[in-house]
């Protein structure tokens, strides 16, 4: 089982227009309202290729409530502790033209001490059967950016591989929590590294200083997703990237979360990191994601896409 760790899940609002004009009224084709957060999307995703998982988060109030009994209804393995007033909404507006989206920043909790307490005693609940554990996206306001940390270094007591998909203060807390594995963009490798790759050798390179530090004080390898030209994955094991076959246009907000989706399954699989070859795993979460751009809504891939593509993506050792 992997389990999937929401810090701050939200309801996601999806919005379809023909163009997007700002100061003007729009006419919306589609909307569409379904549980969201980044673990979630990656919840979604494991569930679709026929994996095993456990959705763990904060939750609480009517929109909370809803996001769960959603869950819940569509099969997945929920524990989300209600700690929180309630859940954010984002808003994507999906034009033809492009995606635009909106994040609200979450709700406080009452007692952000206590509401840590509570997501680290639903994580040790599920360690015991966990293959692998993400943990993705935003903390709520007032939350220990260290929280992401103190659970990877959890599940590194108990010989569980982490991935850590995060962002600000806890990615920056994430890299000296040593063992797990981090998946930041193009945009939060700057922020680690100060430079700013601009191909994927550059990327690998700069990932690679990120796990020269402290060996017990450092990632145990770093996924770097970039986009339109595809992802690295650094390891002790070497550095390997993969471009998707075609281009592909569509909805890019889950992609990131389905390439999490991919390296999960590739842990769960192998028992850790020193058993993936990362040729296949970044392999993998480049099929995985370009398959989730092709779908209207972050959560969802085209699994007979990424059958298809993850056969046919040529991979460059770095």
């Amino acid at each position: 089982m992997i389990v999937t760790v929401t810090p701050n899940p939200a309801l996601d609002v999806t919005y379809q227009v023909t163009e997007l004009r700002a100061g003007e009224v729009h006419r919306v084709r589609n909307v569409l309202v379904r549980a969201g957060g980044k673990g979630i999307n990656v919840a979604r995703v494991l569930q679709q290729l026929g994996v095993r998982c456990a959705a763990v988060g904060l939750g609480g109030g009517p929109d909370g409530h809803r996001l769960v009994a959603e869950l819940r209804a569509a099969g997945l393995d929920v524990d989300f502790r209600e700690e929180l007033p309630d859940v954010r909404r984002t808003l994507v507006v999906h034009a033809d033209a492009g995606v635009t989206s909106f994040w609200e920043p979450g709700r406080e909790p009452v007692d952000p001490a206590r509401t840590a307490q509570a997501l680290l005693d639903a994580v040790r609940a599920r360690l015991r059967t966990a293959r692998a554990l993400t943990v993705s996206g935003s903390l709520p306001p007032r939350l220990d950016p260290e929280l992401p940390a103190r659970i990877a270094r959890l599940c590194a007591e108990r010989q569980v591989p982490a991935v850590l998909d995060l962002d600000g203060d806890p990615l920056r807390a994430a890299v000296a929590a040593g063992g797990a594995v981090l998946m930041p963009n193009i945009d939060e490798l700057e922020t680690l590294t100060g430079e700013r790759p601009r191909t994927p050798a550059e990327a690998a390179a700069l990932a690679a200083q990120l796990l020269r530090g402290d060996t017990c004080r450092s990632p145990a390898g770093v996924v770097v997703t970039l986009g339109k030209q595809g992802a690295v994955a650094v390891t002790a094991a070497g550095a390997a990237a993969a471009r998707p076959v075609e281009h592909v246009s569509g909805n890019t907000t889950g992609a990131g979360d389905a390439a999490c989706a991919a390296v999960a399954r590739a842990l769960a699989v192998a028992g850790s990191l020193h058993a993936v070859n990362p040729r296949a795993l970044v392999a993998d979460a480049v099929a995985v994601s370009a398959a989730a751009v092709l779908r209207p809504v972050a959560g969802e891939i085209d699994v007979e896409a990424a059958r298809r593509w993850r056969d046919e993506i040529t991979v460059e050792d770095l």
